[in-house]
């Protein structure tokens, strides 16, 4: 009896746990009249001296940023980890609201905007993506739901990642459970998995195409693959893209390279090694590993 009552001692705590987390407001919430989202983007994404700071924290994240990306742009943001890379993004996913400055689209408040309209509008892939304990075809699907489960844009974004190769090695192929939750599941190893997470960004009919680190655990040559394929699907998109590896971003149309929360340089590739600045330092730091 005693052993029963303590074990609702501790049952009880978790319950508690369990109604705090229910009882949650969300800190960012929808407009009371929310505008629509433009639809497909004419001006472009404005960043206008924007600062943020993590709740908690006694220093910015982000110091004035402010920069532009056209519509059908490809550009890309680079430096060293705690830069504010990944933090620029959350704040365009509206994970966050910018402590100073504003995010515009098409000169129209992000804050005004439909937040789930919004969000249908950018596909995004962060580098702490979820491996699902579903079957490979769910996996990438997820990636736009409203689609048919046996649709061939699955098979197509399949390609793209190059995940199609290992997948029809698996035994169900695109039917083959991922994970071990479940008895049959199977495992992949950290590339394979980026491979179905690139998959499912490449499934979103969104406008907008985030890759957070998208392709930091693969080989050279699949890289260089799904980078190819990449700049086919971006076409008519605009595409934001993070990367230590600065060999894959030199084909961007603007660059940015970050270092504590502010912009220091910002350019094509050419005219950052031109500039002989920290992009340039950093990239021939990368280079003569390969000489």
């Amino acid at each position: 009896m005693l052993q029963s009552l303590a074990g609702l001692y501790e049952d009880n705590l978790f319950l508690t746990n369990l109604y705090e987390f229910l009882d949650l407001q969300p800190r960012i919430r929808e407009p009371a009249n929310p505008r629509p989202v433009p639809v497909p983007l004419r001006y472009g994404i404005a960043f206008e001296s924007i600062s943020f700071q993590y709740p908690g924290q006694d220093h910015n994240a982000l110091q004035d940023i402010s920069l532009f990306i056209k519509p059908g742009q490809t550009i890309a943001l680079v430096g060293e980890n705690g830069s504010g890379k990944t933090t620029l993004i959350k704040l365009l996913c509206r994970l966050y609201d910018p402590k100073q400055g504003r995010i515009t689209i098409d000169n129209i408040d992000l804050k005004s905007l439909s937040l789930s309209g919004w969000r249908r509008e950018i596909g995004v892939i962060l580098q702490d993506y979820v491996h699902y304990n579903a079957t490979v075809r769910d996996n990438i699907r997820f990636g736009d739901i409203s689609q048919d489960p046996h649709t061939s844009n699955i098979d197509r974004a399949a390609e793209c990642s190059g995940a199609d190769g290992f997948i029809c090695s698996l035994k169900e192929g695109y039917e083959t459970m991922l994970g071990r939750q479940f008895e049959s599941g199977v495992e992949l190893s950290i590339g394979e998995w980026q491979k179905i997470a690139l998959a499912r960004a490449f499934m979103s009919p969104a406008q907008i195409l985030v890759l957070d680190e998208p392709t930091s655990s693969l080989d050279p040559s699949a890289e260089e693959q799904v980078f190819r394929n990449l700049q086919q699907l971006a076409q008519g998109r605009t595409a934001i893209i993070i990367s230590h590896r600065l060999s894959t971003v030199r084909s961007a149309d603007c660059i940015y390279f970050m270092k504590s929360g502010r912009i220091i340089e910002q350019g094509k590739h050419e005219e950052l090694l031109a500039k002989k600045g920290e992009y340039a330092r950093l990239f021939q730091t990368q280079a003569q590993h390969y000489r």
